[in-house]
């Protein structure tokens, strides 16, 4: 199976709900997208890395990696290679003993951004769930190919409190879900919504 690298792009407050966020990550050597719907410890975790903030105690994955370096091991890579129900799974996989542990990708970008590990995904992951700045956005910098991308995702319902398109449901039950913190269906509405922008 065909890899990809990724590099993390940044995060994004989703539009419709305080406690979830979007982590963008891009194609290495290329224009895709990769949005993973994470949770706001998760989020922050990530930030405060690519930040170089030190917070006054470790954090979850602070300590893992720590672990990590007292066991001499060393963190080769992420591997996001799976997808099902709307649902990413990652690998972290250790250079000693072939050793490979399933993760979360929001714990296992975290415990990447650490560790300065590369990650990867799956092309065929990628062909189905990335998303590519249109030509008329292609002059973006960085951070407006970021907001694009999550707009793209997670577009925010204007207008009537009432949804009456299908894709205006889909928003509605897709902040629901999020405000309940049930990513497995975010993620599967996500995917719905966006089939629904590229096909119009």
């Amino acid at each position: 199976m065909e890899k990809v690298k990724l590099i993390v792009l940044g995060l994004s407050a989703s539009p419709a709900g305080n406690n979830a966020y979007a982590l963008i990550l891009k194609e290495a050597e290329g224009d895709r997208r990769l949005p993973i719907i994470i949770g706001a410890f998760e989020a922050q975790a990530i930030a405060l890395e690519m930040e170089g903030v030190m917070p006054p105690r470790p954090l979850t994955h602070d300590l893992i990696k720590k672990m990590i370096d007292s066991f001499d091991s060393y963190l080769t890579e992420v591997h996001i290679n799976d997808l099902k129900d709307g649902t990413f799974y990652a690998k972290l996989i250790f250079d000693d003993k072939n050793i490979e542990i399933d993760a979360r990708p929001s714990d296992a970008v975290a415990i990447a951004v650490r560790c300065n590990a590369p990650i990867y995904v799956n092309e065929d992951i990628l062909l189905e769930t990335g998303l590519t700045a249109q030509s008329n956005n292609s002059e973006l910098s960085d951070d407006d190919n970021l907001k694009f991308a999550t707009d793209d995702v997670l577009k925010k319902q204007t207008g009537s409190n009432e949804p009456k398109t299908k894709i205006e449901r889909l928003q509605a039950q897709l902040e629901k879900a999020i405000r309940a913190e049930d990513y497995e269906k975010a993620a599967y509405l996500r995917d719905e919504i966006k089939n629904i922008l590229r096909s119009t």
